[in-house]
């Protein structure tokens, strides 16, 4: 724990393009107070010349957060890091496992794998600009690379140049031949070497992601790393996030699932009158009602009324109806 900067990374979100967007993160918060959530990626220079309020304001209540930016420049990622301090970001962590395309031509994500050198001049420059915490996320090899000794050799250059908190992906990246989806499910997860990089840097923290849903998975890294980061999985069954407060940090009175979309309601309608489209938010709890009854009824009415005029909030609202509904379900069934 940095507690210097009231950070918990026990459990946190992992950052989903296109998915964990500040809309999210808020509904997220509303089911746990205590995971550490993480933007979506932002390139260098879209956070240095784009719309700094589009790109990266959040709600307090998103707290604690971690801003992830992806870049090759160490100007450019200093620049940055006194940005998302500025702003009040919790901490600033710098991309070394997307193997897209797109992100490899602007020579970001696990392309910088190869360059370790290099790595370590952009942390070390972050770190020297501002006074919040610089980690890294990476995977575990890349291409033909996976090997200890090589992941082993590049955290500790990273580490020499300024930071000590890394989140290893457990599967390498493969930077030709696979798709950035395939990239997530086709290289084999090996999570036994995170243990052994752990157990070999101790004085160092390291989280453990890829291919994570379980509360007894969780428990079980929990005895090798230092925490958790769960993905994809949360996103599917956002809900989920309401058991890990439950058995892993111990949080009595948890919000129903009624009670969270009455709370995103209300901020569902604060940022409609400021231009939010009604399905910018609310596509982000299709996952809702997950493994639930009456889960087909929440997502054919989510698809039905997102599209809705925005300026008609009060059709919104009957979205209640349909979570009333599945809460009487649920419970005559249990």
């Amino acid at each position: 724990m940095d507690t210097k900067y009231n950070i918990n990374r026990k459990i946190s979100v992992a950052p989903m393009m296109d998915c964990t967007d500040r809309h999210d993160r808020f509904f997220l918060r509303l089911m746990s107070k205590n995971v550490m959530l993480y933007s979506e990626m932002v390139a260098t220079k879209s956070a240095i010349h784009g719309d700094r309020k589009k790109i990266l304001s959040f709600s307090p209540e998103e707290k604690p957060l971690a801003l992830q930016v992806g870049g090759s420049n160490k100007e450019e990622l200093s620049e940055v890091a006194k940005i998302a301090e500025s702003i009040g970001y919790d901490e600033i962590n710098l991309n070394l496992g997307c193997p897209s395309k797109k992100v490899q031509k602007n020579k970001f994500g696990a392309c910088l794998m190869k360059e370790p050198d290099l790595v370590a001049e952009c942390i070390n420059a972050m770190v020297n600009s501002c006074k919040i915490p610089v980690t890294a996320k990476t995977r575990i090899g890349f291409d033909d690379v996976e090997s200890f000794e090589y992941l082993n050799n590049f955290i500790n250059k990273i580490h020499q140049a300024g930071t000590k908190t890394f989140i290893l992906h457990a599967r390498k990246a493969m930077l030709t031949g696979l798709s950035p989806k395939q990239n997530l499910n086709i290289p084999k997860l090996n999570y036994d070497m995170v243990y052994e990089v752990k157990k070999n840097n101790p004085h160092l923290e390291i989280i453990i992601n890829g291919g994570i849903s379980k509360i007894q998975e969780i428990n079980k890294h929990l005895s090798n790393c230092d925490g958790v980061m769960i993905g994809r999985s949360i996103y599917q069954n956002p809900y989920s996030l309401v058991d890990i407060e439950k058995q892993i940090f111990k949080t009595e009175n948890n919000p129903t699932r009624e009670e969270v979309v009455e709370k995103l309601l209300d901020y569902v309608g604060k940022e409609v009158k400021l231009g939010t489209k009604v399905n910018h938010i609310m596509r982000h709890t299709v996952g809702l009602y997950h493994g639930q009854t009456g889960s087909k009824n929440w997502k054919r009415y989510l698809s039905d009324n997102m599209m809705a005029r925005d300026s008609d909030f009060q059709k919104t609202k009957h979205i209640m109806s349909i979570v009333q509904n599945n809460e009487k379900a649920i419970q005559a069934n249990s």
